[in-house]
């Protein structure tokens, strides 16, 4: 399976490029900086370096072409203000979702946040990432085109992951580490029939495999 992943440089993107590439897959990475890519081919991945900012439809397409399955992770990141959530956590989303229906590359995951809402208030800059997640996720609920998951995971640490989770459509907030959340989206890329659902993601006491077969109804 050729997965091609928006933001291939982040810490879950990274993350989930060794599990795939050890799974026998073909994990793609779009990055912005060339300087990134030894990173990504010891991860196992190839790299594409496409700034999402300023690329056009027909660009990501085209590095979208041939996949089997598509992943949104990128993210403004730390540091950055409300200008950056709006372009990088929607815009760019929103962009990798209109690029993926171009391609034809129906499997679409969107990485978002728990209480991500486009109609969130308040004047932090938390508050614009929120509402910035939450219209990219509504922009891709709403394309047809498109066999679409999203998940929002609470917390995000750098502890070890435990490969125990609480995976549904409400959790109650928590922590959840970034290897979990990796290997959450890895069984989903696995599992088409999780096609639809919007779901939250915390540790728990669930194995991952069990987890997402239980919210896929098998």
């Amino acid at each position: 399976m050729r997965v091609v992943i928006a933001g291939g440089h982040g810490k879950i993107a990274l993350r989930l490029e060794r599990l795939l590439a050890a799974g026998g897959h073909e994990p793609v990475g779009v990055i912005r900086r060339p300087e990134q890519e030894a990173d990504l081919r010891e991860a196992g991945a190839r790299a594409v370096v496409l700034d999402l900012e300023s690329a056009s439809v027909g660009e990501v397409a085209a590095a979208l072409e041939g996949a089997d399955a598509a992943v949104f992770a990128a993210g403004a990141g730390p540091g950055s203000g409300a200008d950056r959530k709006d372009t990088v956590d929607r815009a760019a989303a929103v962009l990798f979702a209109d690029a993926a229906e171009a391609a034809g590359v129906r499997r679409f995951l969107l990485v978002s946040s728990m209480g991500a809402d486009a109609e969130h208030r308040g004047d932090e800059i938390f508050d614009a990432y929120l509402r910035a997640k939450g219209a990219a996720d509504d922009s891709v609920r709403a394309r047809p085109g498109l066999d679409w998951t999203i998940l929002r995971p609470g917390m995000l640490t750098d502890d070890a992951g435990k490969g125990l989770v609480r995976l549904e459509a409400s959790t109650g907030r928590g922590p959840i580490p970034r290897d979990d959340v990796a290997a959450v989206l890895a069984e989903l890329l696995e599992t088409p029939a999780t096609a639809g659902l919007t779901l939250e993601l915390i540790s728990g006491s669930t194995p991952v495999t069990v987890a997402v077969r239980d919210v896929a109804g098998n």
